[in-house]
């Protein structure tokens, strides 16, 4: 069974396709928008969708030149059905009803956060569920209990901005441009640590939940008293990045010791997060809990985990929203994920 899989919730359109019978990714392909977004300093929701329409029947088109397969292969078509951008995931959802219809095959709609979590199993060394999920993107800082595929309850969440979010907003405010975070990362790399120490939000709250907003109020405090010292701008970048791996790595922790579980995956594009990852390998070896990975490539937005959540749940046998006769669908801009277990 071949499953096309697409991707377009926000600022990168992704395609794939997986093959269920194999458990097999055959070939996925994103495009990021970052060069055409750069000028404004952030995603124009307009622009994103139109981008979306230029770019995925190229794009799945030369998925199919790849593989040597045909469109006719297909038998199920999956697609972000939220959350994302309204536009942008209108154009995904358009596109794959449409191919649904004119093949006759079913229509998948996906919940992004869960194409994030679940893209963990696609891995070589995959977890076993029941796990400990920590989602953390631009948009979404989230711990969830995984006990299966649709299975998921929410442990805690950012009340604020999510971790992602504040290294774009403080790389914004260090002059780093857009997209600030992966170069606020690099920046932190070079910089001194503990030269300036910024407050660790929430971190001895006793409860799972995230605060990052006054973590970057912290930052902006620091620009204004500090900015004209030597070497400002790496050992601020390096002091928000201890800052925010710290929170994360100790709301993980205790998220391990509260569920008793022995397995973390840690998912979304903040898990690529090189200093993130040595910080919570330390800790688990410490502690005696596994972490587990997506491969790079696939922690920020990508097709392939849309496919390839489609396959798991259909697989399953669970699969929510099939292609009606009348090919009616919607698209989610909000949506729980701890939702998707008492959906009909």
């Amino acid at each position: 069974m071949l499953i096309l899989g697409i991707e377009t919730s926000c600022d990168e359109t992704g395609v794939a396709l997986f093959d269920l019978e194999s458990r097999r990714l055959l070939a996925h392909a994103v495009h990021s928008q970052v060069a055409m977004h750069e000028a404004y300093g952030g995603v124009v929701p307009e622009l994103a969708s139109r981008d979306h329409i230029r770019r995925l029947v190229p794009l799945s088109r030369g998925l199919f030149r790849q593989t040597g397969r045909d469109v006719r292969d297909l038998a199920a078509v999956a697609y972000t059905e939220g959350p994302g951008l309204v536009g942008a995931l209108l154009v995904g959802a358009s596109f794959a009803h449409a191919l649904s219809f004119a093949l006759g095959i079913r229509a998948l709609g996906i919940h992004h956060l869960e194409g994030h979590l679940l893209v963990a199993l696609l891995a070589e060394r995959a977890p076993e569920f029941p796990f400990v999920a920590l989602l953390v993107s631009g948009g979404h800082t989230q711990l969830m209990r995984v006990d299966g595929v649709g299975k998921y309850t929410l442990l805690g969440e950012t009340q604020d901005d999510a971790a992602g979010e504040a290294f774009d907003k403080t790389a914004k405010l260090l002059g780093l441009g857009y997209p600030g975070g992966p170069a606020l990362s690099r920046l932190a790399e070079t910089g001194r640590p503990g030269r300036y120490r910024l407050p660790r939000p929430m971190i001895s709250s006793g409860d799972l939940e995230f605060s990052f907003s006054g973590l970057k109020t912290a930052v902006l405090q620091l620009v204004r008293t500090s900015e004209r010292d030597g070497n400002f701008r790496e050992d601020a970048a390096r002091a928000f990045q201890d800052a925010i791996v710290e929170v994360l790595v100790a709301k993980c922790s205790l998220a391990m010791s509260v569920t008793g579980l022995s397995r973390l995956v840690v998912a979304g594009g903040v898990g690529a997060n090189a200093q993130l990852r040595a910080a919570l390998d330390a800790t688990a070896a410490r502690r005696g809990f596994e972490v587990f990975y997506p491969d790079p490539a696939y922690c920020t937005d990508n097709g392939a985990m849309i496919a390839f959540a489609a396959g798991l749940r259909l697989r399953a046998e669970t699969a929510p929203n099939e292609s009606k006769a009348d090919h009616a669908f919607t698209v989610r801009p909000r949506w729980a994920l701890d939702s998707l277990g008492t959906e009909s």
